[in-house]
Order: structure tokens, then sequence, then C-alpha cells
């Protein structure tokens, strides 16, 4: 390896596969990017629209639910919604639990979009990772899980 070479007592031992992964992110990036164009919706749009659909009927979460759910910030949460309600994919309306509580509800159009997208997208990705077979899928799974769970347990004291 270069690296041994150019620079021995490097530790190198990570680069057969870390750099897979970020290539396979990339790769994986860029094609889900090309099935958002092709379906008529962005990544941010996709990911509040998604987590809406999945809580099931009436389709209806509050935005703390929504970032909890997303990961994202309240203010980032704020802005999508407001973007996805000038295009007529949500409503939003007062809860009823307090004054601050604001619901997001899917419209008709927001359902018909996710309907579509998420057909589009997953398909494809179900197209990108089926050259696993049935045996090595939940290897790979099982693996990616531990090193996730090892990698989140390593730099969570970073984050603080």
């Amino acid at each position: 390896m270069a690296w041994q070479r150019e620079r021995p007592g490097t530790p190198t031992e990570s680069i057969e596969i870390v750099t897979p992964i970020w290539w396979l992110a990339k790769l994986f990036t860029d094609d889900r990017n090309r099935a958002l164009r092709e379906a008529g919706i962005d990544a941010a749009t996709l990911d509040l629209l998604s987590v809406i659909r999945r809580s099931g009927p009436p389709y209806i979460l509050s935005t703390r639910e929504i970032a909890r759910r997303t990961l994202v910030t309240a203010g980032a949460i704020s802005q999508r919604v407001a973007r996805a309600e000038r295009d007529g994919l949500v409503h939003r309306k007062p809860g009823t639990t307090g004054s601050r509580t604001v619901l997001v509800e899917l419209t008709a159009d927001g359902h018909a979009l996710i309907e579509r997208s998420v057909d589009t997208v997953l398909g494809r990705e179900a197209t990108l990772v089926s050259g696993l077979s049935e045996h090595e899928r939940p290897v790979l799974i099982g693996l990616l899980d531990k090193l996730m769970a090892d990698v989140r347990q390593r730099t969570a004291h970073e984050e603080k």
C-alpha cells in the first residue's frame, strides 16, 4: 500500500472499509438525486412528506414530532413546512395541546407526490442493491448496523 511505503507506521487498516463506503455514499447520493429529479421532488421535501406519510392516517404530525423523527432542527423543519405549504403539499394548523403546537397535514397533492416519489426512489435503490444475494443482505445489514453503532458511540462524546 502506498501510504505504508511513503509513511511507514501510518494507520491504514481503515482504508479498505472507509473508502468504499465513501464511494458508495457518493454513488447512492448521485443516483438518488437523479431519481428525485425524475420524480419532481427534492430530498428535503421527500424527507418531510415521507415522515408524515409513514405516520399513518390521518397523516398529521406536529412539527416537534417531525423534527424528532427526521433528526433535523426545528428551524429547518419550519422552513421545509413553509415551502411545502406554499407548494400545496401540506397544510399547517394549530394543535389542540398547546398554543405553540403546530400540526402539519398532508394535502391530496402531497399524498399523491409522496406515493409517486417513494416508488421511484425506493424502486431505484432496490435495483442498485439487487446484486446482493438473499444470504448476503442480512450479513451486510448486520455488519453495517454493528459499525454504525460503534462509530456513533465513539463519536458521541465529540459532538457535545
